[in-house]
């Protein structure tokens, strides 16, 4: 097995994009996703997507057999991961995606890389979204894709992207974050979803956010407040639980219907959790279709050393490139690279 696991492993690294030019990518060689394409972008400022995202990937490519590609959003000079750029190349991957998983926060790419983007949910591709994907477009008033902004308040797509296809818009933080944890409890009626199977009790590190998903939603877990940054930290009684995780469809433009699973979660040191990290797998497999291949003791381990950063602003490691996580080695990220910007002078 472990030979198996070294031979995977080569091929993948021999497969993935050297280039930064080019996106990130990894494709397994055996497991039920052989043949489904998942293309993730990562680019919030704050939640370290560009350490959850590749960490996904790579357990759904060498543990289960996807193709994995994975787009971030990049300084146009250097090409290297900035959080906070408005510049994501490659997002013509999502032309034969099967799954997008979407991690960022108040984007306004321009038309070549949004475009791509809008042609995806035009033919309603199932959609993961995460944390601050619920504001993931921050689009000028002239844009000609104005209507996926955050705050869009058009009748034809009120509160763009977030609502119309995750179900939410930014509602605002539940608590204090960064003093608040928060305890996913599971809902009682949705426990023989197939996405929570394996899943008992997800903790992360991630304050709150209130949502009231549409009504079309399917509530799988309700997020808790805790006065604490630790799992067996005290409930906070003044804020009483709201969806933390659900499930719905979306349509596109011809009336076709797309899976969609949403969290309001998934900082990088979330999915240190196992049982959150595998709340994420196991919707990756839903949302691509295969909920069939879902067991309880799925394979959510990690490959490589997953070493997060503590989430917070302009807390990104610094001069990483895409290419520098192609090598399924290297850990994510490397801790010889600084999180605070380098003096010029």
């Amino acid at each position: 097995m472990w030979m198996r696991y070294l031979l995977a492993a080569f091929v993948l690294t021999m497969l993935s994009q050297p280039s930064f030019a080019d996106p990130l990518s990894y494709e397994g060689i055996s497991g039920p996703g052989v043949g489904k394409h998942i293309v993730f972008l990562a680019g919030d400022h704050e939640y370290r997507s560009e350490e959850t995202l590749p960490a996904l990937a790579r357990i759904l490519a060498v543990h289960h057999g996807f193709k994995c590609t994975v787009l971030f959003t990049l300084d146009p000079q250097t090409g290297e991961i900035d959080p906070a750029a408005n510049n994501m190349p490659g997002t013509s991957a999502l032309d034969s995606a099967d799954l997008a998983v979407f991690f960022l926060r108040f984007k306004d790419f321009p038309a070549e890389q949004m475009q791509p983007i809008v042609d995806y949910l035009d033919r309603a591709g199932p959609v993961v979204g995460m944390r601050t994907a619920t504001h993931a477009f921050k689009i000028a008033p002239d844009s000609e894709f104005v209507r996926y902004d955050w705050q869009y308040k058009g009748d034809d797509y009120k509160l763009g992207f977030g609502r119309q296809v995750l179900g939410e818009s930014w509602a605002g933080h539940y608590g204090t974050n960064h003093v608040m944890s928060t305890r996913l409890i599971l809902v009682p009626e949705a426990e023989s979803h197939p996405i929570l199977r394996g899943v008992e009790q997800p903790w992360v590190h991630a304050g709150g956010y209130w949502t009231d998903p549409m009504p079309d939603s399917t509530i799988l877990a309700l997020a808790q407040p805790l006065n604490g940054m630790t799992a067996d930290s005290p409930v906070a009684e003044d804020k009483a639980p709201c969806p933390g995780a659900w499930i719905r469809h979306y349509h596109g433009k011809d009336g076709s219907e797309g899976r969609v699973f949403t969290t309001t979660y998934g900082a990088s040191e979330d999915i240190v959790n196992l049982d959150y990290r595998r709340l994420l797998i196991n919707a990756c497999f839903w949302a691509a279709g295969l909920e069939d291949a879902i067991t309880p003791d799925l394979n959510v381990d990690f490959v490589g050393a997953f070493q997060p950063a503590p989430f917070r602003f302009e807390g990104h490691r610094r001069g990483v490139k895409p290419s520098d996580l192609a090598d399924l080695n290297s850990p994510i990220m490397t801790t010889t690279k600084p999180t605070e910007a380098v003096p010029t002078n």
